[in-house]
């Protein structure tokens, strides 16, 4: 979803971003232009030079508030986002507006008690994208 990705880049570029194993074996390779972090167990995995490897989430997530900048993303996958959700302040979304049945990894459900929408931004579908999808953006209530 090519305006997917641009959003992505526009908003994470120059920010420290975090993922576990194979979030990262998904990419291939490391986003350019943010400090990449690697969640993983495995002692001995073997990742390129200037990727961050940290073996349990809470230690990745200390390693990302130390990064320099105002803000950091955990962006994926599935166990990390679960793990990951009543600890964040903010959840940047997007909808895409169909159902895939062979889906592996979902996004745990956002309890609106908890969360507020603040933002969001409706993309119908085009000629480079099958679907319709919202950039959604969403901010923890303060209880």
């Amino acid at each position: 979803m090519p305006k997917d990705f641009k959003y992505f880049k526009k908003t994470t570029l120059g920010k420290p971003i975090l993922m576990g194993r194979k979030t990262y074996e998904s990419l291939g390779k490391p986003l350019p232009g943010r400090t990449n972090i690697v969640v993983s167990a495995q002692a001995d995995i073997v990742l390129p030079e200037g990727v961050l490897h940290c073996l349990t989430l809470q230690d990745g997530i200390e390693t990302l508030k130390n990064q320099p900048g105002d803000e950091g993303f955990i962006i994926g996958g599935g166990q990390i986002f679960a793990a990951a959700i009543n600890i964040v302040d903010r959840i940047y979304m997007t909808r895409v507006h169909t159902i895939v049945e062979t889906a592996n990894a979902f996004f745990p459900p956002i309890d609106h008690t908890h969360w507020k929408l603040v933002w969001e931004e409706y993309h119908p579908a085009d000629e480079q994208h099958n679907h319709a999808f919202t950039f959604q953006k969403f901010e923890q209530v303060n209880l």
